[in-house]
């Protein structure tokens, strides 16, 4: 006979927010616990100001908002305000688990999380902590404290925790459709929907959530040195803020094209010969995944410098190379691509450098981890490919 406690469904509540470094990480994982327990209820905390209040609704889960302050130094006099607003907040997140009917929560790193592991220490709820980057974060410095339980995207990570704080590697969890990529197998039709002829090297310039200035300025001087030739195509992300700009810049162009968003990044993995990007984890681990060789430019203000860190996980291995934000522009990129883009076998071999690690696994791994706080025995599921196609993405090259 079937304990109540064995027939009920799985419920976390997971705590993600602000970009989608760590919003895309948390949604891998909830569709792996949703593999491992079809009927389980997830739920995401996070705040009004950041990505999740778009991403997250539009992934199907339910997302609760609480009132929380950055862990930030540059708030000034406000940073003494953070205690409080901790506390407040953890109380606030307490009462989401308990009407959540909760088993566990879990925080994936960035100060919309850090309440959600307060909450299930004064809920009396275990909890887990996932790190995504090189070096971590200062709410999850803090989280590491509160819980036992405590997982990370890279090894080189261990070095960087607080002295005791004892920790797992599990990767980096991916979304379904690239933790699956075989880039090969896919590489003709992703290179048939972005229109990209036979023989032309497509270099994909990727800005993180909301573009980067740099990177797209750097882009479009390409697009203007490059625009005579036949053998080159851009594709350029600038976020949605500067589209319009943009897009009028590069009206003339027969080589670029700018896009708001790149939802289909295995299409764009898979039809590029490079890419041009700053240095979130999930794009590093995305990257080392795929085998797509990468000049990295890491966003020069992220705390701890961690973009850089994230970097040298590719840049050391030979799978990429490290450009500083300052020195990224149009004909600094061209004198450090053009020769790569003209040999094959280098490209190859710095797609081969590339350490898969367990990324692919990583949400399952994760997933498994969630479980056995609680006791239960995780059963593995395979990865399954996203099909959806965005309207708004072109499927030729203006001519």
């Amino acid at each position: 006979m079937r304990t109540e406690r064995e027939d009920r469904p799985l419920s976390v509540v997971i705590g993600a927010g602000g970009t989608g470094g760590h919003i895309y990480p948390g949604l891998a994982l909830a569709e792996a616990l949703r593999r491992a327990d079809p009927r389980a209820v997830i739920s995401f905390v996070g705040t009004e100001r950041g990505l999740e209040t778009r991403l997250i609704p539009e992934a199907g889960y339910r997302l609760h908002t609480v009132d929380m302050i950055p862990f930030d130094a540059s708030l000034g006099l406000r940073r003494f305000m953070l205690p409080a607003a901790l506390l407040s907040s953890g109380r606030q997140c307490r009462e989401i688990l308990r009407a959540q009917g909760a088993q566990v929560a879990v925080g994936m790193g960035g100060y919309p999380s850090a309440p959600v592991i307060v909450g299930a220490r004064l809920a009396g709820l275990p909890s887990v902590i996932h790190e995504s980057n090189a070096v971590p974060g200062r709410a999850n410095r803090f989280a590491a404290w509160l819980t036992p339980n405590v997982a990370l995207a890279f090894d080189r990570t261990r070095a960087h925790l607080p002295a005791g704080v004892r920790a797992e590697t599990v990767g980096m969890p991916l979304v379904g459709a690239v933790a699956g990529l075989d880039r090969g197998a896919l590489r003709a039709q992703a290179r048939q929907w972005f229109g990209v002829p036979e023989g032309v090297r497509l270099v994909v310039f990727n800005g993180g959530s909301l573009g980067a200035a740099r990177l797209t300025e750097a882009a479009v001087e390409l697009a203007a040195r490059w625009r005579h030739r036949s053998d080159l195509r851009l594709l350029i992300k600038t976020g949605p803020a500067t589209l319009d700009e943009v897009r009028s810049r590069l009206a003339d162009s027969p080589v670029a094209v700018a896009v708001p968003y790149l939802d289909r990044m295995d299409l764009a993995y898979a039809a590029a010969d490079l890419m041009i990007c700053r240095a979130g984890s999930a794009t590093v681990a995305e990257l080392a995944s795929v085998g797509l060789p990468a000049v990295l430019v890491p966003y020069p203000h992220a705390p701890h410098d961690h973009q850089t860190h994230n970097a040298r996980v590719l840049s050391d291995a030979g799978a990429g190379l490290l450009l500083p934000d300052h020195a990224c522009t149009g004909d600094a990129l061209a004198t450090l691509i053009e020769p790569l883009l003209a040999d094959p076998t280098r490209l190859l071999t710095m797609s081969r450098a590339a350490d898969p690690g367990t990324h692919a696994q990583a949400a399952d791994l994760l997933a498994a981890k969630v479980l056995r706080t609680i006791g239960q025995t995780p059963v593995p599921y395979p990865v399954v490919p996203a099909d959806s196609h965005p309207s708004w993405l072109p499927s030729a090259w203006s001519q």
